[in-house]
């Protein structure tokens, strides 16, 4: 199967993205490009972990409502949330509602405060374990790398919850830490442009 397909007006893009209007909107205009604003990373981070066993688009169609209800993913916010706040979140058919996911959603807005005290910083911490690639050279569309196995492992050590190595991975891939856009497709120097003008936090 071709990793890049050609859109009706002529544009080259990955795939993945002609799957669903979803995928392209995200593929357009999130997907690969940096990220170093502290609360979209928690977001996408808790995401990622309510992704796992469950299909991208389920998560895209319902991000709206779990930024209602997870206070717009306010991790200073989150990490006050109750047990009531636990119940209340499980029985809305808004988001997952998956009881683990939840109170590891609360947990890691903990832990996420932690990481400000020591690192100044959530962008500060993460962006330490960006990979070192030849942007020029096609991705090699793996599921983990080494660093996203160290980054779990580290997560884990400071008790994160649902951070594994193949989400950790996908985070990554969404907040541009690694440049997985096709060889081809015309979104993959974007991300390159913005990723070589970033200024690593």
């Amino acid at each position: 199967m071709s990793e890049i397909y050609i859109t009706e007006d002529g544009k080259v893009r990955c795939a993945w993205c002609q799957a669903t209007p979803q995928y392209v909107e995200y593929h357009e205009n999130e997907w690969g490009y940096p990220v170093t604003d502290d609360q979209r990373l928690f977001e996408k981070i808790c995401l990622e972990g309510f992704q796992s066993g469950l299909s991208w688009l389920t998560i895209l169609i319902k991000r709206d409502n779990f930024r209602a209800a997870f206070a717009n993913f306010d991790f200073n916010l989150v990490a006050n949330f109750t047990d009531n706040d636990v119940e209340r979140l499980v029985l809305d058919a808004g988001i997952v509602r998956h009881r683990g996911k939840i109170t590891a959603t609360i947990n890691n807005a903990k832990r996420a405060q932690e990481l400000m005290t020591e690192f100044g910083s959530l962008a500060h911490y993460f962006w330490r374990f960006e990979p070192t690639r030849d942007e020029t050279i096609a991705p090699d569309f793996m599921a983990t790398c080494k660093e996203s196995i160290v980054l779990s492992k580290d997560l884990k050590k400071r008790g994160w919850k649902f951070i594994g190595p193949t989400t950790m991975y996908a985070f990554m891939q969404a907040m541009g830490m690694v440049n997985d856009h096709a060889q081809g497709c015309a979104l993959r120097l974007k991300a390159m442009q913005q990723r070589a003008e970033l200024v690593r936090p």
